[in-house]
């Protein structure tokens, strides 16, 4: 059998023009990079990531119950109540190097007594039996529920009442915010209804209002001006550490409401002094229980509290 060789013929002769073939320019922004990464030694664990053991939490300057008790995706309630032993209920006790347990959800966290049943703790703490039995953090067997005295037991939606630190509301008479209040004021400026705002600034620092905290802190330098909200007459013009308010005015304004401005730097009104609406009163500071310079504020209709929100402009 003859096999023919084959042989690869040339597409143009050799005196043939070679056509310009264009080249892929190295340096040419279409040239393909490679992407670099970063070794990671150490796994970061996602931030949302459950979890079903309080945690360690250390304050540093700046901090707020309000704000923690946020980054954590928590109520601030929940963060009080977890530390009565530091804070004794007070957001205002928050101090830069206090070491708090931030429980892993909402509700209370809580060491069992010897005496203690799902049913009285359940109970006490408005919760439900099966929410504290199947909570995996509890690591309670379901054929057998018994807890150990000692034991820490997480309450999902637990709650519990707070120990208020307030100053009471005073009147200027029957009229005025509270009935059951003395006066020594009558007469005098009233108010409108129509608020405005009493600092400068109109962002909170600190707090907001919730269950714990029945005002708002809101952000004023040392030494900022601090104005009357509506009209009305002092009823309160006090030094001194007032249940942890410092120095404070307190105003009736005579148609059911009453505002108070605390931790002040300096008082600028007497008592039973009329003021109108965005009257210079004072000074913001840092006096009383409070850590840097602001104006805790607080309305009040009828000596019960309303969040300032639903009244300021």
């Amino acid at each position: 059998m003859t096999v023919t060789a084959l042989q690869l013929q040339p597409t143009m002769a050799p005196d043939e023009e070679q056509p310009d073939v264009a080249m892929p320019a190295l340096d040419a922004p279409e040239t393909v990079l490679s992407i670099g990464r970063n070794i990671q030694l150490k796994t970061n664990v996602p931030a949302d990531k459950p979890r079903y053991r309080p945690e360690e939490y250390r304050v540093v300057r700046g901090d707020s119950v309000f704000a923690i008790a946020e980054s954590f995706k928590l109520k601030p309630e929940t963060v009080l109540w977890a530390n009565y032993d530091v804070l004794q209920d007070d957001p205002h006790s928050l101090k830069p190097g206090q070491v708090l347990s931030i429980p892993p959800t909402d509700g209370i966290y809580y060491q069992w007594k010897a005496n203690d049943t799902l049913d009285t703790v359940a109970d006490e703490f408005k919760a439900n039996v099966d929410d504290i039995l199947n909570y995996p953090g509890n690591s309670i067997d379901l054929s057998d529920p018994k807890i150990d005295s000692g034991s820490w037991v997480m309450i999902p939606g637990g709650q519990r009442e707070f120990v208020q630190w307030i100053v009471p509301t005073i009147a200027r008479g029957a009229s005025g915010t509270s009935p059951t209040s003395q006066s020594s004021c009558p007469g005098g400026a009233v108010g409108s209804g129509a608020f405005v705002w009493p600092a400068d600034d109109h962002s909170v620092s600190g707090n907001d209002y919730w269950s714990g905290h029945l005002g708002i802190d809101i952000a004023a330098g040392e030494g900022a001006p601090v104005y009357a909200a509506d009209s009305g007459v002092v009823t309160m013009a006090t030094g001194g550490y007032n249940y942890g308010y410092g120095n404070v005015i307190q105003i009736d304004h005579g148609n059911g409401y009453s505002t108070l401005y605390a931790h002040l730097s300096s008082i600028g009104v007497g008592v039973c002094a009329s003021v109108g609406a965005g009257q210079w009163i004072g000074a913001a500071g840092s006096t009383g229980n409070a850590q840097g310079a602001h104006l805790h504020f607080e309305v009040r209709q009828n000596g019960g509290f309303i969040n300032p929100w639903f009244v300021l402009p």
